[in-house]
């Protein structure tokens, strides 16, 4: 059966696409920062890719250490802080060109009012023991950020108050009310500093989302809160099944994920004060647990693909968690492949996904064609830029075979294609093929390396009734990058390629 489908596309074509890819990325707790794999892969992402802002959780979680106290001679405790590792966390930041998207949480042990944690690192979960205390650490670290950095660099730092707070796990009892609370006196703490600072919430996930977010609107009004933006997250598979230390999640169709986020969107303009106002999705990516080994594949990056076309359309941003697999939540990895949240496995190899995001990232332009399958952008000096993938959820072996005819002036044109599937870019198959090690050796890394990059391929052909014919096949879960643009013989004096070739 031939699969091959042509589109022509329209000189003049403008469609719709917001491509906020590299506004934000996630990470795992702040604290991370200080270790070098961390620092190494960050750089590289930032390298390829260069995101604007950066999100995690631990700001004030202990290993930190930003909030201490001590007692004085009369035994009165007061609080300080301690702003060493912030510093040096922010310095990194700032030095590979990201700014941070300010999650605050979790609750430093010493201000808690109970002992529940979440994660392998013991973030403690429980309201502040004084709401006070809590807003005056706020308060003293966003001084000393705006004292060290500048405040008009500080003020245009996001906020966002706590993380998933409709789960149990991460907010006790998940407390609709108290986590109101917090979002209130925090809010009103963040303005007194300086009334630029942009501040939303309320950062939920999953359980009863519509509920928290028709409730969160509706108390902010009450209240006369003017929130700047809402966050919230997505997660797009089923429930995992536990295998060891594995989790294996199957993919839900697409289109229930759009609709759900629709629905945030219906449910915020709902609201005419909050009509129209930005959302921001402060966590996405397929499973939402770190050890799925679907992160690691080439179907996670089609899957992602079709994601990038379509997130922009009712959110300001929608920020991928995370940027590399040095990450905690369940303990430390056992194996550089062990399912990761990452765009870069441990060692610094990028997996496929990390391609998906760089191809998405190179494409800037007026958008001239989008699909399920493909988006096309036309650029000012009138060459193209376009991604097709294939992407399917339970595997079909199918190819799809793809024919665009964009306008273009000039008699030829050069054609470049990279290519990213499970025949050209896939370390997850050699790491397998080496017997799956757990510590590799700098030889093993650097095969790994190699594996992993986009398969390049390049020609020349001849603009026939003013179109180039772009062919492009992408193979099951694969991800293809291509440019077009006009191109002019400048061979020196008695060159001749052909001839060179035996042709």
């Amino acid at each position: 059966m031939d699969s091959t489908k042509c589109f022509r596309i329209e000189k003049d074509a403008q469609i719709p696409f917001n491509n906020k890819v590299d506004y934000c990325i996630g990470t795992g707790r702040m604290g991370l920062a200080l270790q070098k794999e961390y620092q190494e892969q960050l750089a590289l992402v930032q390298e390829e890719i260069g995101f604007s802002h950066i999100r995690g959780h631990g700001l004030f979680s202990d290993d930190m250490a930003i909030y201490q106290e001590y007692t004085d001679e009369n035994g009165k405790k007061h609080a300080e802080y301690n702003f060493t590792y912030l510093d040096l966390v922010m310095d990194s930041y700032l030095k590979l060109n990201i700014r941070p998207f300010l999650e605050l949480g979790f609750m430093p042990d010493k201000m808690a009012s109970g002992e529940q944690t979440v994660f392998y690192w013991k973030g403690n979960v429980t309201p502040p023991a004084s709401y006070d205390a809590w807003c005056e650490l706020v308060q003293a670290t966003l001084r000393h950020l705006m004292e060290r950095y500048g405040e008009e660099e500080v003020v245009t730092w996001p906020i966002e108050v706590w993380n998933e707070p409709n789960l149990p796990g991460f907010w006790k009892d998940a407390d609709m009310e108290e986590y109101f609370k917090l979002f209130a006196r925090t809010f009103a703490a963040i303005k007194e500093v300086d009334s630029r600072f942009r501040v939303g919430g309320p950062a939920i996930c999953g359980v009863e989302d519509e509920k928290w977010i028709r409730m969160f609107m509706e108390f902010c009004r009450k209240e006369s809160i003017p929130v700047d933006f809402v966050t919230r997250h997505h997660y797009t598979t089923e429930l995992p099944e536990k295998d060891g230390h594995y989790g294996y999640a199957k993919l839900r169709e697409p289109e229930e994920g759009f609709a759900n986020l629709q629905t945030t969107r219906d449910i915020v303009d709902s609201f005419e004060e909050f009509k129209g106002m930005e959302i921001h999705i402060t966590e996405f990516n397929t499973s939402y647990i770190p050890n799925c080994p679907l992160h690691d594949t080439n179907r996670n990056a089609a899957y992602i693909a079709r994601q990038l076309s379509r997130l922009g359309d009712v959110n300001e941003s929608y920020s991928y968690w995370t940027f590399g697999d040095i990450f905690e939540e369940l303990g430390v990895p056992f194996t550089p492949f062990h399912g990761g949240f990452g765009l870069v496995a441990n060692g610094g190899i990028p997996k496929p996904t990390f391609w998906t995001f760089k191809f998405f990232k190179d494409l800037q332009g007026t958008c001239v064609y989008r699909s399920d399958e493909a988006v096309i952008v036309k650029r000012e000096d009138g060459s193209y830029r376009g991604i097709v993938w294939n992407m399917t959820l339970e595997g079909t072996g199918e190819d799809i075979c793809r024919t665009y005819q964009l306008p273009i002036e000039g008699k030829e044109c050069f054609i470049l294609t990279k290519t990213v599937d499970e025949a050209t870019c896939n370390p997850l198959k050699l790491w397998h093929a080496m017997g799956e090690p757990s510590s590799l050796s700098e030889e093993q890394k650097k095969l790994l390396k190699e594996a992993a990059k986009p398969f390049v391929e390049a020609d020349r052909a001849a603009v026939q009734d003013g179109c180039a014919q772009v062919n492009i096949t992408a193979r099951e879960n694969g991800v293809v990058y291509f440019e077009v643009k006009a191109v002019e013989d400048k061979s020196d004096r008695g060159y001749c390629y052909k001839r060179v070739i035996g042709k």
